[in-house]
Parts: structure tokens; sequence; C-alpha cells
């Protein structure tokens, strides 16, 4: 039976929720220093803030907003060993509001002269774990096609892409989609097909492509992107089909899940769910995840297209149509609480 090599996934992501509280304090619990963290309000209207330790903890950008890079000394003020500490802005430290902070570890900087190198055709630089299949990448935009290197060792088969120094759409390559098509973080838009954004090349363990596209490498602009790769047992990028039915589809991982991210080929919100939120108020027991949030909203958590996390996959128990509607296809990443088998042969077991 194949394993998985990363027998304790909360090392590398991990899902925290923490009450604000207005006051300046650490947050703990991670399980390791996150090098990007993405946090929402989940009893308010706050936007999304994504932080990065390439891009520094005072630098944040929004997934609901084309807005370009912004600075704050208020609202992550370091990250830690164990976590990250707080300010006392009301987007991530609201007094008694609750919070979830999406956390992943890169861990290990890198830069690339490409001319030196021979690795891309633009210079870049940033910090990856080639162990789960992350990492983070930025540059300055060329205005003509190119060559990225993303410090994997292996292809990514999802890429999420902000200009950080001018407004503009969060631009998303999938595997699912191909190389001729992206889609936008921000918005619920279907995928648009569009050679100025990949070159209509796939990415390689190398390097990934960009073309002209001013989203992705406009001429003196910063970028930053997000990278991730399929690791055996802890990540899974791909896509399904819906069925319309409430007994959804099955979809098989090879592991039980921690966060999932979902969003349908044509028009429809970027769902996400995880293991701590069960429903949009309490966390709870069983398998049922109801809670969702939307990457392209600033909406509270709500109720909606309920998902089975199981021991080795997910299972969809909902007719909503951002998660399935008859012979629609979805895209999604997911990644592990437990693998369903690691190289120490302990088994995942449903709650």
């Amino acid at each position: 039976m194949a394993y998985s090599s990363i027998t304790n996934p909360r090392n590398f992501m991990n899902t925290v929720l923490y009450t604000g509280n207005a006051t300046a304090r650490s947050i703990t619990g991670v399980g390791f220093q996150p090098d990007w963290c993405w946090f929402k309000s989940r009893t308010n209207t706050e936007y999304h803030n994504l932080v990065d330790s390439v891009r520094g903890n005072t630098k944040y950008l929004y997934s609901n907003s084309g807005e370009a890079e912004a600075t704050s000394s208020t609202r992550v003020t370091a990250f830690g060993s164990d976590g990250f500490s707080l300010g006392t802005d009301d987007n991530v430290n609201m007094n008694s509001q609750n919070f979830v902070s999406w956390n992943w570890k890169a861990g290990t900087s890198f830069t690339n002269d490409a001319s030196a190198t021979g690795i891309g055709t633009i210079d870049s630089a940033g910090s990856v774990n080639t162990n789960s299949g992350f990492s983070i990448v930025s540059w300055t935009g060329t205005g003509s096609a190119g060559t990225i290197k993303h410090g994997l060792s292996t292809v990514p088969k999802m890429i999420i892409v902000k200009t950080r120094s001018t407004d503009n759409i969060w631009s998303v390559y999938h595997v699912g989609l191909g190389n001729t098509k992206y889609m936008q973080l921000n918005e619920p838009d279907p995928s648009t097909d569009n050679d100025t954004y990949w070159s209509d090349t796939t990415p390689t363990s190398s390097v990934f492509s960009v073309g002209t596209a001013s989203g992705v490498n406009g001429s003196g602009v910063t970028n930053i992107a997000y990278c991730f790769a399929d690791v055996q047992g802890y990540s899974k990028i791909t896509d399904y089909l819906g069925n319309g039915n409430a007994n959804g589809p099955y979809i098989h991982l090879g592991f039980s899940p921690a966060f999932i991210i979902i969003k349908k080929y044509g028009s429809g919100a970027w769902n996400i769910k995880d293991n701590r939120r069960r429903t949009a108020s309490v966390s709870t027991g069983g398998n049922l995840t109801e809670a969702v949030l939307l990457a392209n909203s600033t909406a509270a958590d709500q109720d909606a297209n309920g998902i089975d996390f199981t021991a080795n996959g997910f299972k969809i128990k909902s007719t909503g149509g951002d998660v399935n509607t008859a012979n629609n296809a979805y895209i999604y990443m997911a990644f592990a609480e437990e693998p369903f088998v690691a190289s120490n042969f302990n088994t995942a077991t449903a709650r």
C-alpha cells in the first residue's frame, strides 16, 4: 500500500481559531513558524488578510480585492516559532470577534539570478519547502513572456499570483483548467482562455511561465506567487464532476482533509472548508463540515454546501451550485489532517 512520507501534516499546514481582544498579543498552537498566514473574521464582514514572510509581516493583501499591497504595523507584528503576533487592528483582532487563520510553512529562502543559473529568464526570490510542495515566489515583471524559478523540485499544480505594487486581479493557474486558462481568486467569474497569462505552457519541475498580462508580468510591477504541488498523503490538486444529488460525489484523496478550497469551472464562489469550523457558530464532532468562507467575499461564516470529511477523502452532501451542479466540473486544492497511511503505518480514522 502506498504511504505518505509526511507523518504529521500539521507540521506544514494548520488551521487556528481565536477570538479577538483588540490588544496586542501572540497566537500560538500553529505548530511551526508560518511563512504564509491567511486571516478571516468568521463573525464579521472584514476583508481576508494575507501576509507572508517573503514580503514581510507588515505587508498585507486582500484575497477578495484586487487592491495593491499595503502596510500596517498593527496587524501581524511578527512570525513566531509556534504562530504569530498580532496588533490591535480590527481586520485581525477585533474585540469579541471570532477569527480563523490558515497557515503554511515554507522556511528555506532562495534567490535566482536567471542569467547566471540558466534557470528561467526572470530573476526571482522566495521561500520554499520541497517536502510539502509549497513555495512563495517574488519577482519584478518584464512585460515580455518569460519563465520564473519556483523553487520546488516537482511540478506545481496550482499557482496563485497577485501584483504587489499595482491594483490588479488575483490570477490563478490550476492543473484542472490547463495552461490556456486562468481564474480570478477575488471574483466568482468562470475561467478565461487567454495566452498572455501562462503562455499556454504547463509549469515544469523548475519553472512556471508567464506571458505579457499585467496581472502576472507587467513591466516594473512587483508580484508574489503561492505555488503548490501534489504530495502523496498530504496534498491533492485536481478536479471532480458534480452530480447534482444531495448524495454527491465522493472524492478520494488518500488522506483525511484539513483544508479544502473549491471553485466551479463556471461562475461560482471560492468555497473554503476546514476541519476546525464545523458550523458557522461552533465547532462540533462528526464528519459533516457546513461552515464555509468565500475567498472572493467579505461574508462571514455561513452554513452552506455541506461536505463530509472522511478518513481518506471527502464527499459532497449538498446540491449547492458552488460545489455540486450536475455535469459541472470543479477544481479543488486539499491538504491533510492526517494521511490515510503514513510511513510509520499509522492510519487515519473518520471522526
